[in-house]
Parts: structure tokens; sequence; C-alpha cells
């Protein structure tokens, strides 16, 4: 293992800048280009945290914080009172999501392929509640898998009002995300996605759909599409393998 440590001057001498984003983000960012080209080799330790905050002009905190978006990357390996070490000049596949627009539902599936498995209606108590209707009155469901790179990564469930889901056929299901193809096919603006996460494991048919095994996590992510007018037009329930999907958002500070 190599035991040396990464020199400071492999880092640019500037103060960052907050109009340009978040400040850790920004020294996750600059950190990750030596790791990547080599400069900073795997097994090396980091600069001292200090250091690098002198560097830039940033707080502890903000340095900190960066180091673990590196290490939630598997860029680094973080130790107790003592500098990260460079774990990986590459971060290991995953799939995550930064979700602060459509366009940011979109980026992930950009590769992506969906696999209808089939279309019909279904009961479902959960649709029922969410477009007004009668508890034993059907939806129209679509049954799918989202495949990335030649992999099954994410089982999806679709469900659509009668007066929605009875103007599509199987075939034009099209695209990759299905609000998009909602959009091109029936003319309607989705104009805003309540986003529910939720953490479950895999039953036997997520386990079957996805080669996963039976029992492992799953993040759960439940999206409920609206029309300008607020009316409910989808209800996805998207199953991630855990192995490969990460969920990242900003939370700006609204406090005074």
């Amino acid at each position: 293992m190599n035991d040396s440590t990464a020199s400071l001057d492999r880092l640019p001498a500037r103060p960052l800048i907050r109009t340009n984003g978040p400040l850790y983000r920004q020294l996750a960012d600059i950190l990750r280009t030596p790791i990547a080209d080599g400069s900073f080799p795997v097994g090396a330790s980091l600069p001292k945290e200090a250091e690098i905050a002198d560097r830039f002009g940033i707080s502890l905190i903000t340095v900190r914080q960066a180091l673990r978006e590196l290490a939630a990357d598997g860029l680094i390996r973080k130790r107790s009172a003592k500098p990260a070490v460079v774990a990986a000049q590459a971060p290991p596949m995953r799939l995550g999501w930064n979700l602060r627009s459509f366009g940011d539902l979109a980026a992930y599936a950009e590769n992506a392929e969906l696999v209808i498995k089939s279309y019909r209606r279904e009961q479902s108590t959960d649709a029922a509640r969410i477009f007004g209707l009668e508890e034993t009155q059907r939806s129209y469901c679509l049954h799918a898998i989202l495949v990335v790179r030649g992999r099954a990564d994410t089982q999806v469930t679709t469900f659509f009002p009668p007066e929605i889901g009875k103007r599509f056929t199987k075939d034009d299901f099209d695209d990759a995300l299905i609000f998009r193809a909602v959009q091109k096919h029936l003319g309607l603006r989705l104009a805003a996605a309540s986003i529910t996460v939720r953490a479950e494991v895999a039953d036997a048919a997520v386990a079957r759909d996805l080669d996963y095994s039976e029992g492992s996590p799953v993040l759960t992510v439940e999206m409920l599409y609206r029309s300008s007018d607020q009316q409910p037009i989808e209800y996805t329930i998207a199953r991630h393998r855990a192995d490969v999907y990460t969920l990242t958002f900003d939370a700006p500070n609204d406090i005074p």
C-alpha cells in the first residue's frame, strides 16, 4: 500500500465562490481531479483537513462535508484522527438522483430502456384512493423493468386513472420515462411530481425481475404526477436495487 501523502501543491490556491454552488461540492469536484488522474495515487493520504481549509479559505466543516461526499462515492476512506486515504481512482458504478426538477428525474434514465411486461386494468387500493375512485374500481396498470447498461435495475409499476389509461396502448410506452410518454402521446403537460422515498426489502417478484437476492435492500420511490390543474395523472412505484442507486438532494439553509 502507498503510504505517501498527496501534495497540496496539486490543488489550486484560490478561494471558492458561493455563487458557483455549494462550497463543499466545489471542493469535492476539485479533489476528484487529482484522484482521477493519479496525481493523488491510490493508497496515498490526502493533505490534512486544516491544510485544505487554509488553501481554499473555507471552514473545516465544509472540508469534512466534501470528504464525506468523496467517501460516499468510494474514492476515499476516512480514518479516525488521521487524514483520509485515496481508495480508488474512479467510483464504483452507482446511479444517483439529484432531485430538483423534471430534468433531474430524466437524467438517470438517459441510457436506460423500459422493457414492458404487461398493461392491463388492475385493482389497487392505493391507486383508487389517489385517483378518487371506488375501492373496487380498477385502474390501468403498467408493469415494466428499467434496464440500464444491460442490467435490470428497477421494477416499475405505474397506475393511470381510467379516463387516462384507456387512451394508451402498450406500444405507446416507447420512452424510458413514462411521464414523457404521457406528455408526448396525450398532449398533457405534467406540472409537478410529489415524491416519496422509503426503504424496503426485495420480495420474490422484485428479486425475480431484478436478478436480485430476496430480502436484499430496495430503494422504493413513489411518484405522483399532476397536471397543471392539479389532477393526478400518473402514480408510479419504482423499486430500485439499493446496491446501485442512491438519492441525493441539496438542502439550503432557510433558517435565519
